[in-house]
């Protein structure tokens, strides 16, 4: 079995999918060591580490150097958060697609959102671009690659919901493996949308959303704490290093 058969079957154990997010080499080691069984990259883990914000400031050879070297490093499968894809027309989308498929990733994250201004691509744009990017994957050997395709409507409509129902079923049609909700917290709607849709749906930690177990009652097949780690560990290098300049004192650095 290759990574890419055995990541799309993570997606149909009875045990949901509890994805471990990496932003270096580092990172997913650690997750990989304590037993996470596939790492997903997190765009806003990976661009912070190089000093950048979210949302495709970050050089894109840069983000797939990155994405590169913890394929080459670890032995369970990786999934690669490309955001909108890195371009503005679709051929340079599928060909960032390619790319990533070439550095030995078994799915990609992509996402629906516009990153030059507010507001999502049509749903037909979207699914014409679903559409085009299984086609190449198929054609360059990469069948069943996993797609999980990202809809961003609980962070940009009002009333997301249907929207969202309406989009996932749209998406998959088009040749999404998955659906990823990042913002949907509500037990109610999370159930509807797995009894829904017919194909794993992935969900995102939040304060009110932490629990695998939960989830896993609910219908969830998946479920990422995207940069929350990163950022957990970034606060806790701030605090220690305010530390250590305001008391002019290293034994904290030993208190474990």
């Amino acid at each position: 079995m290759n990574l890419i058969q055995e990541f799309n079957k993570l997606h149909s154990s009875e045990e949901i999918l509890f994805l471990g997010n990496a932003w270096d080499l580092l990172s997913a080691l650690t997750l990989e060591k304590v037993g996470f069984k596939a790492i997903g990259t997190t765009s806003w883990g990976i661009a912070n580490s190089f000093g950048y914000a979210d949302g495709e400031l970050i050089d894109f050879e840069r983000h797939l150097g990155v994405i590169k070297t913890i394929t080459a490093n670890v032995k369970i499968p990786v999934t690669a958060d490309i955001e909108a894809g890195y371009g503005e027309d679709k051929e340079t989308i599928i060909e960032n697609v390619l790319r990533t498929a070439d550095v030995g990733v078994a799915g990609i994250n992509i996402e629906d959102s516009l990153k030059k201004q507010m507001g999502l691509r049509t749903m037909n744009e979207h699914c014409t671009l679903l559409s085009a990017i299984r086609m190449a994957l198929d054609n360059h050997g990469y069948q069943d690659f996993y797609i999980n395709a990202r809809t961003d409507t609980y962070f940009q409509t009002e009333n997301p919901f249907y929207e969202t129902v309406n989009r996932a079923k749209a998406y998959v049609e088009s040749g999404a493996s998955g659906i990823f909700v990042p913002g949907m917290i509500d037990y109610d709607e999370i159930k509807e949308i797995t009894m829904t849709i017919h194909a794993p749906i992935n969900v995102l930690s939040l304060p009110q959303l932490t629990n695998c177990h939960v989830l896993q009652e609910l219908g969830v097949q998946r479920f990422s704490f995207g940069n929350a780690l990163s950022d957990k560990i970034i606060s806790f290098l701030d605090s220690n290093a305010a530390q250590l300049m305001e008391l002019q004192d290293t034994s904290l650095l030993y208190d474990y």
